[in-house]
């Protein structure tokens, strides 16, 4: 059900509105989204959902970027963070998998369910068409120009309008062709006052120190290997236009009858590899498959296989061209990064020189054929971590990630470690090295502003961007999650459907309206929100008997524990806002000494029904710190004052007790 313009907003009609001098003829669309990664989907869905006319624009033939191009262990940092239709979509995944949510997945069932987004709401899509030229005049894109990715021609050129503009692509092509200042590289560390935003040497994904760089060892007029830069070692902190290095996110299956064997690639050069051999060398307790890959394993026999330590697939160094290049050049990078990958693959599997277990263990892997079968068995998507990044309103730095300094236009929540990989490889008092990996974490989910998703007003007042979004380098690498993406996606939708009805550039939308509108419809189907009570809430939560607080590992970001005693309680309860059906969930963490078995009551008026839930039964898949327990589904009338309480009763080990959800149920939303 489309969320009607009188249920949004009253709308505001002035004599002369801001639109008024479009051409009809050039404005078919109201909303037009540019880029079908995932954040592309979600928005293009959100707009559509609020009784607007979409177009999405795809620059390849996939959608959902790199969230079905082989990123399928997905980068959470706390799923507390992730809201909305973004939270729908891991839902959907966990119906698929038969369970409450899923985090890990194979690629071709996440654009599946990205897909039935587009044909449920009728969504126009082009594909294989990219960003040309964008007409900006006074401050507003009139209209853009794309062009076909596999035959560029002026005569298949497409122009169009539209009311408001998305940009949702990795490079933030829409934007940087409509006039908005951006930024590429690092900032300096002085330039926000920050910590980590600049050059920076560290231990992690690290050579040991005495890894010869040089074709002859210790010959320096001999030249430097493969893949080892020339430039000195910049001053600690100092910005620069280095890039943190791409790669593939890699899908690969070891069941003989859905897979091909990885053989001979294209352009194979082996000596790319020779200083992954002489790592070997250095470290040869580490002769292991693990030792050189993230080998993160997907459902049915697949993996997601990211970079892992001094030399994996990241292409560190060969990628700096890409932000500002042209679509040859940036064709001509991508090979590079597949051919690198591919071979990558092979002289792990089939070089001598490799360790016997490392060749053993990825011998039984190969190219999934359920996947991609219209390139070859091989992902579309290469994983540009960073590219250009909006100079907006508002800059999102460390201070925002750490909490120091908090917005109050926050429209989604943030919550990954401030994670770069690696910017360059060089020479380091003769020794290679690494620099330009920075992981730092241990601070809460913060809000990300909506200032940092539009421009400056007088650079463009109908445009949004939720993916290039302003924030620096350090502070990128934190918000620069797939899930995150697709949040803001959706709030910026909503905010441009509002700025249509209102007559009014994004700058100029009512926050609060916002804020308030994506808490109270998370769906935008008008279905009752869920009801989330977290251990923290101290007026929906009783707390009886001799508790204790861990500040990590929770859904959130604390739990209570309590040793086996029927005297420690927590009650959580709750007003039910519309009688309907409820399916209720307990989060349990997994830690050390936990309980075999955990009692519920629910406890609904004068009823209690008894639950019991096996520990073993909960598992901790991905990037998660446990599971929600589902203790099962109930008719509740509105305004009634239903909870679920957690006892020591029969307990065996340490009891939890962390937060309970309220989902109704669909028959509930009509």
């Amino acid at each position: 059900m489309n969320v009607s313009h009188k249920y949004l907003t009253p709308l505001v009609f002035a004599a002369t509105i801001i639109f008024s001098s479009f051409n009809t003829k050039r404005r078919p669309y109201d909303v037009c989204v540019y880029g079908g990664t995932s954040a592309g989907v979600i928005a293009a869905y959100s707009a559509a959902k609020m009784g607007k006319s979409v177009l999405l624009i795809v620059a390849g033939k996939h959608i959902g970027g790199l969230t079905t191009g082989g990123l399928g262990y997905t980068d959470i940092g706390n799923k507390y963070a992730i809201t909305g239709l973004a939270r729908d979509f891991y839902r959907k995944l966990g119906r698929h998998y038969g369970k409450f949510e899923q985090w890990i997945f194979e690629p071709h069932v996440a654009e599946d369910i990205l897909k039935e987004y587009i044909k449920r709401t009728g969504i126009k899509v082009i594909y294989d068409y990219r960003m040309v030229k964008a007409e900006n005049k006074h401050g507003f894109i009139r209209g853009i120009t794309i062009e076909n990715c596999s035959f560029p021609s002026p005569q298949t050129n497409i122009t169009l309008a539209a009311k408001m503009f998305i940009d949702c692509s990795y490079e933030g092509d829409l934007m940087a062709k409509a006039g908005v200042s951006y930024t590429v590289g690092r900032e300096s560390n002085d330039t926000y006052n920050e910590k980590y935003n600049g050059v920076e040497l560290r231990d992690k994904h690290q050579f040991p120190d005495a890894v010869d760089p040089y074709e002859i060892p210790g010959d320096t007029s001999s030249g430097l290997l493969w893949g080892i830069s020339n430039e000195k070692l910049a001053q600690s902190g100092s910005g620069d236009k280095k890039i943190q290095a791409y790669n593939y996110r890699i899908c690969l299956s070891d069941d003989p009858k859905n897979s091909f064997p990885v053989n001979y690639p294209e352009n194979y050069d082996s000596s790319k590899y020779e200083l992954l051999l002489r790592l070997m060398r250095a470290q040869p307790e580490k002769a292991s498959l693990h030792s050189y890959f993230s080998w993160d394993l997907m459902p049915n026999h697949k993996t997601d296989i990211n970079n892992n330590g001094a030399f994996s697939t990241d292409m560190i160094g060969m990628n700096y061209g890409y932000p500002e290049a042209d679509y040859n050049r940036r064709a001509a990078i991508i090979k590079q990064h597949e051919d690198y990958t591919k071979g990558l693959l092979y002289f792990m599997g089939h070089d001598k020189r490799v360790p016997d277990q490392i060749r053993k263990e990825i011998s039984k892997w190969g190219y999934p054929k359920d996947e991609y079968a219209n390139n070859n068995n091989w992902s579309p998507q290469l994983y540009i971590r960073e590219c250009r990044r909006m100079t907006g309103v508002y800059v999102m730095t460390q201070a925002n990630c750490e909490g120091r300094e908090t917005v109050n236009d926050g429209v989604g929540l943030a919550a990954y470690t401030m994670d770069s990989h690696n910017c360059e490889r060089l020479v380091v008092k003769g020794m290679v090295k690494n620099e330009g990996d920075v992981q730092v974490g241990g601070f809460d989910p913060y809000p990300v502003s909506y200032r940092s998703l539009i421009p400056k007003k007088n650079e463009c007042k109908n445009l949004l961007v939720p993916v290039c979004l302003s924030a620096s380098h350090i502070a990128y690498g934190s918000i620069r999650m797939e899930p995150v993406f697709m949040v803001l996606a959706q709030s910026t939708a909503v905010a441009a459907c509002m700025a249509i009805d209102a007559g009014q550039p994004v700058q100029g939308i009512n926050i609060k309206r916002l804020q308030l509108f994506l808490e109270k419809h998370p769906l935008l189907d008008r279905s009752t929100p869920e009801i989330l009570i977290d251990n923290t809430d101290s007026a929906r939560v009783k707390i009886t008997g001799d508790w204790k607080k861990e500040n990590a590992g929770g859904y959130i970001k604390s739990f209570l524990v309590a040793e086996p005693f029927k005297e420690n309680k927590v009650l959580f309860t709750t007003l039910i806002p519309r009688t309907g059906r409820y399916t209720i969930y307990a989060y349990l963490p997994r830690i050390d000494h936990l309980s075999s078995r955990f009692n519920f009551d629910m406890v609904d008026g004068s009823r209690t029904i008894k639950i019991t839930v096996h520990s073993k039964d909960i598992s901790e898949e991905g990037q998660t710190s446990g599971q929600w327990a589902k203790l099962g589904e109930w008719i509740l009338q509105k305004g009634s004052r239903s909870g679920v309480r957690i006892t020591g009763e029969q307990a065996d080990g340490t009891i939890v007790a962390d937060a309970v959800l309220f989902v109704p149920v669909k028959q509930n939303t009509k």
